[in-house]
């Protein structure tokens, strides 16, 4: 039996499908190692979490599915159904006809029939595979959102996806995939905690019926692009020490007090129990307030990461 249960969200669109709260990210930097990464897995489902976020890009879904067959062989779970499954796009895959068989490779990587959710992970297209960063200019192209959409939602009427949704769309990306889709993304997985609220996209998406999932929701702390300004933060800090809880603790229940699910990754043992441990307690309205007004800035921007071209600043100053 798993130590803790965490609450699960009902998405919209989805014929009543609902994902916990609280997803084990498998993104790490550098690589873990397969059995580091499948002992990590296993430990997880032990700990409570059934809900895994993994990307082809991560490199990490081979190990996703190895730990999860070995959970089943040791019955940590009676069967995969009982787990909440997020795998992604790769931008190099964002075309029409490169959509399905992308996810039939993911699916290949873990050992699975199908995906809970499926997620275009960038806002736009690389037009060759990356080995290297920043790229040139002419790497990075607008995704046709129509076709590459109409990909996604065969993916879902095949079966091979339960639900579909994106990762760092803007908010007018949102309306323009609102206005062509017949089936609405689900979700949209955004950079969000304390120190980068993303109040606007919030409320938007809201009102749009798209759920937001928080990535970094603890500031990546320890990664090549995130810091410590949100375990670092003295308020953060302070509001721990006086309720006795972990600086992470206090960020990720102010996250799950927004009416938004999240991603952390932790492969230590403790830390992965002190993650889940957000429930059954809440921030005071002044604590609340306090965490409002926190220096606001987010650590992930493309153009850090590709180089200054037009689309990618576009996107940075609207996400």
């Amino acid at each position: 039996m798993p130590s803790m249960v965490v609450p699960e969200v009902t998405l919209n669109s989805c014929d009543g499908i609902t994902m916990p709260v609280i997803g084990m990210g498998t993104s790490s930097y550098p690589r873990a190692d397969p059995e580091t990464a499948k002992a990590a897995i296993l430990e997880a489902i032990k700990t409570g979490y059934r809900h895994f976020d993994t990307a082809f890009i991560y490199g990490s879904e081979h190990d996703l599915g190895e730990g999860i067959a070995e959970a089943l062989r040791l019955g940590f779970i009676n069967s995969r159904s009982e787990l909440f499954i997020t795998t992604k796009l790769w931008a190099s895959f964002a075309e029409r006809d490169l959509v399905v068989p992308a996810i039939k490779a993911s699916l290949r990587n873990l050992q699975v029939e199908y995906v809970d959710m499926y997620i275009i992970h960038w806002p736009f297209k690389l037009v060759k595979e990356v080995k290297s960063t920043p790229v040139e200019k002419e790497i990075v192209q607008p995704l046709d959102l129509k076709s590459v959409w109409e990909g996604m939602e065969e993916c879902k009427r095949l079966g091979l996806a339960r639900a579909i949704g994106v990762s760092n769309f803007t908010c007018n990306m949102l309306q323009d995939l609102l206005s062509i889709a017949k089936i609405p993304p689900a979700l949209n997985q955004v950079e969000m905690n304390p120190a980068w609220q993303l109040k606007n996209m919030r409320e938007f998406c809201k009102a749009k019926g798209i759920h937001v999932t928080a990535f970094s929701p603890l500031g990546a702390s320890g990664t090549k692009w995130g810091d410590d300004r949100v375990l670092g933060s003295a308020i953060l800090q302070d509001i721990a020490k006086a309720k006795g809880k972990t600086t992470a603790q206090i960020s990720l229940r102010w996250v799950y007090e927004q009416g938004v699910s999240m991603v952390t990754k932790s492969y230590n043992k403790d830390r992965m129990k002190h993650n889940l441990d957000i429930f059954g307690w809440s921030l005071t309205e002044e604590e609340l307030d306090k965490l409002t007004h926190l220096p606001q800035r987010k650590g992930v921007n493309f153009a850090s990461l590709l180089g200054p071209h037009d689309i990618v600043l576009e996107i940075d100053a609207q996400l």
